[in-house]
């Protein structure tokens, strides 16, 4: 069981800090856009601000961006 969990697993990078990351608007709404089909799929690239675990960063965004910094690497 073990065998097969680890073959579908990912390899994580290691993060450092102030790398540069793309940050993808997937789960993200925007109540200006309201096509989801013609919208970007990525906002542009952020610098991380502190790495907190292996696949979870801070990323220093912008102050008009309402959401919350620290996110999920995938």
């Amino acid at each position: 069981m073990k065998r097969q969990v680890d073959r579908e697993q990912k390899k994580v990078e290691d993060w450092k800090k102030e790398e540069k990351v793309i940050l993808s608007i997937k789960n993200l709404m925007f109540k200006e856009r309201l096509v989801k089909k013609l919208m970007e799929r990525y906002v542009r690239s952020y610098e991380i601000e502190e790495v907190v675990s292996k696949n979870i960063v801070k990323l220093k965004l912008l102050d008009s961006m309402r959401i919350y910094p620290v996110v999920n690497i995938s």
